[in-house]
């Protein structure tokens, strides 16, 4: 009966805080080689173009939990410019996100000497929010199902410096009014974040790379950060690499809420990784833990003639 009536209530949180955040979903794919997905201004970046299609399932075990589906594609346009294109479907509880994400970015030169470069993306997303209301068990009754459209822009800077990154990031430039349940109020959507990392190379098949990355929630105003470490080793044709993410609430400051290891493969133009999530706080002992499987196929063209969309580490 508990267990039951702690599923509803994390159902219920679930679609007024979907019906409330109409947002492209985040999870730790910048762990899977795929820094895009988290900052638009990586596009570009490399010899190519990198498919991914990306598939989680949060909290399994538990009816109507979250998953998503992402299928998004990222190249160098030019010399100093790259863009990428994102589809993605969610669904949590009794709402459903789907939507795309198109993103352009510039690069630019600031130091050949020091390898010092600077880029800056910018995004354009259309999603379409539905809320499912024939299992409402509020006391309001006769509630029609919502579909609602929305618009919105991300833009996100990016700093490197040899093997050093730094990108900053907003994502929901503007303010939507968002129909729900209550009150037809604009919502503040935006959310900020910051992603760092830097590549040591150990030796020349070897890289070692620790990353943090911050998010903060202005409507809110509740933050969370991920720290993470990965080692890549190279293999014929391609490499393999292992790692761990430890995610908390910075409120609760090194106290866990979940903690991920993750591995994966590039094998010629072939790419597949896993990870699983173990969750740490309260609902753990109702759920089997978060899932994350990555495919994708990079395809590589002539390497840019200007540094600054060329690849500064190993892999």
């Amino acid at each position: 009966m508990m267990k039951k009536l702690f599923v509803t209530i994390i159902l219920l949180v679930t679609v007024k805080v979907s019906a409330q955040e109409v947002d492209l979903p985040q999870y730790i794919n910048h762990m899977a080689d795929n820094p895009f997905l988290i900052s638009p201004a990586y596009a570009g970046i490399g010899a190519g173009f990198q498919l991914r299609l990306n598939g989680i399932s949060q909290w399994v075990g538990v009816k109507d939990a979250p998953n998503t589906q992402s299928l998004n594609l990222e190249a160098r346009l030019a010399e100093r410019f790259g863009g990428g294109i994102t589809l993605f479907n969610d669904s949590n509880g009794e709402t459903t996100q789907k939507g795309v994400r198109l993103t352009m970015a510039s690069h630019l030169i600031l130091s050949d000497l020091y390898d010092s470069f600077f880029s800056l993306g910018l995004s354009y997303s259309f999603i379409q929010l539905g809320i499912d209301t024939s299992n409402n068990n509020t006391p309001q009754i006769g509630l029609p199902n919502r579909v609602l459209n929305s618009s919105n822009f991300d833009i996100s800077m990016l700093y490197r410096f040899g093997r050093f990154a730094i990108s900053g990031n907003v994502v929901n430039l503007l303010d939507k009014k968002i129909d729900n349940f209550k009150t037809g109020e604009p919502e503040v959507l935006r959310r900020y974040s910051a992603y760092t990392n830097y590549n040591f190379r150990i030796n020349r098949n070897t890289e070692f790379e620790p990353s943090a990355f911050v998010e903060y929630f202005e409507a809110s105003n509740r933050s969370r950060t991920d720290l993470n470490v990965k080692l890549r080793k190279r293999i014929r044709d391609g490499y393999i690499w292992g790692g761990v993410s430890y995610t908390f609430l910075n409120d609760q400051f090194f106290t866990p809420n979940a903690v991920a290891p993750l591995f994966g493969i590039k094998k010629n133009k072939f790419y597949a990784s896993y990870g699983f999530s173990i969750t740490t706080n309260e609902i753990i002992g109702f759920n089997n833990g978060t899932h994350m499987i990555t495919l994708g196929f990079d395809y590589d063209r002539r390497p840019s003639l200007a540094r600054c969309t060329q690849k500064m580490i190993m892999f």
